[in-house]
């Protein structure tokens, strides 16, 4: 067991796993404070026509150009939801399910119709996309990972006090002049970051829950942002340290789908165990303490000066 988890190939998907886990519990709680879960889940959906026609353009698998490409029309979903929200009567959840159901549906007729061209479907790999191929991984994905990672922490830790005032008095930033707007731009950067990064190892499919589970977990466990962040972080990276254990140890099971289940599994041991999850709840309750705990608010450690 311990020769196959110390081979080369085992060891770089580790490296990249983890980085992968790290970085996607940090986007994933200010997504998750801020109400932008399902943003991320419509960006990570709309990068699959990007794909295709990255594809089409180059004319063979050049990861690169496929990230690219993947980027472009992530983000231009986002754009056309902002647009829908706008200048019409949609609301911001029918928006991104409209976005999603149009681009995904283009992307899987886009990859089938690829996957039947006689010279170049053979090639062309696109289904490892959708739920990814963790056992593919090599170093230059992990190097990707990494200057992603590296990036996304330098962001955060920078604005660090503008992402607060935003997450958690948006009236108070907008009426003091910080740019609320420009925040939420920002943010859906990091998002569409994380996910292009995140595609040839988990997918299309389940990049989406490496964002949202491990920060859905870590709010049970404390009503501090900082402490939320860096606890999501960690569950992420076990949850894909995890995923990619069981399947070294165990074959034929795809590690993007373990990933998503050992993740799933934190959250339902923070929901159950945690100060603020139900068995805590219920004791509280039976000694008449009220659940004081599970409502408190979260505390800012420090507002910008003037506040």
């Amino acid at each position: 067991m311990i020769q196959e988890l110390l081979r080369y190939n085992t060891l770089i998907i580790l490296a990249g796993t983890s980085l992968l886990g790290l970085v996607s519990g940090l986007v994933g709680t200010l997504a998750v404070l801020r109400r932008r879960a399902l943003a991320g889940d419509a960006l990570a959906h709309a990068t699959l026509p990007g794909l295709c026609i990255a594809f089409l353009v180059v004319g063979h698998r050049h990861l690169p150009s496929l990230l690219l490409g993947a980027a472009c029309t992530g983000l231009f979903g986002l754009a056309c939801v902002s647009i829908l929200c706008r200048s019409s009567r949609i609301k911001d959840d029918a928006a991104l399910a409209l976005v999603l159901g149009v681009f995904f549906g283009a992307g899987i007729v886009l990859s089938r119709w690829i996957q039947n061209r006689a010279t170049e479907g053979s090639k062309a790999g696109l289904d490892s996309f959708l739920l990814g191929k963790t056992s593919g991984m090599i170093l230059a994905d992990v190097e990707l990972i990494a200057a992603v990672s590296a990036f996304v922490l330098i962001v955060i830790v920078a604005l660090f006090k503008e992402f607060q005032v935003t997450l958690f008095d948006t009236a108070f930033a907008r009426a003091t002049g910080w740019p609320t707007g420009t925040m939420d731009l920002l943010l859906m950067l990091l998002i569409g970051l994380v996910v292009v990064a995140g595609l040839p190892s988990v997918g299309v499919v389940l990049i989406t829950s490496l964002l949202v589970i491990p920060a859905a977990a870590a709010r049970f466990w404390t009503d501090r942002f900082e402490t939320m962040a860096l606890i999501s972080s960690i569950l992420g990276m076990i949850a894909c340290v995890s995923g990619v254990v069981i399947s070294t140890l165990i074959e034929d099971l795809p590690t993007g789908a373990l990933m998503t289940l050992c993740a799933t599994g934190l959250f339902v041991v923070s929901a159950l165990f945690s100060p603020r999850g139900v068995i805590a709840r219920r004791y509280r309750s039976s000694r008449g303490e009220g659940n004081e705990t599970n409502s408190a608010p979260f505390h800012i450690a420090e507002l910008p000066e003037g506040a």
